[in-house]
C-alpha cells in the first residue's frame, strides 16, 4: 500500500509504498525507503504518517476476490431472481 509521511521539520510530504503494519518514524528511515536523497533535512528528524488511508496496489497475482455471496450463486443466476434478495 502506498502513505503520505509529513515531515514534522519541514512540512514535507512523501508518499512511499510498505505494509500495512510497517511505520517509519525518522527522516532517514523514510528517505531510504522511498529511495529519496536526506537533502537538507537531519535523517533524525520526526515524521508522522498521514491519514490518508493509503492506496491499495494491486497486481494479476494479488487480486481481491469478489464478495462471498457472488461466489454462492447457482449457476444460470439472473440479477432479477429470488435467490438472492
Amino acid at each position: 500500500m502506498r502513505y503520505d509521511y509529513s515531515c514534522d521539520s519541514t512540512g514535507q510530504v512523501v508518499e512511499v509504498q510498505h505494509g500495512m503494519n510497517e511505520r517509519f518514524e525518522t527522516w532517514g528511515a523514510l528517505c531510504e525507503r522511498a529511495g529519496l536523497p536526506l537533502g537538507n533535512t537531519p535523517p533524525e528528524a520526526p515524521v508522522r504518517r498521514l491519514i490518508s488511508g493509503g492506496n491499495l496496489l494491486l497486481s494479476k497475482s494479488n487480486q481481491i476476490a469478489p464478495p462471498a455471496e457472488a461466489s454462492r450463486k447457482p449457476a444460470g443466476h439472473k440479477p432479477s431472481c429470488s435467490c438472492c434478495h
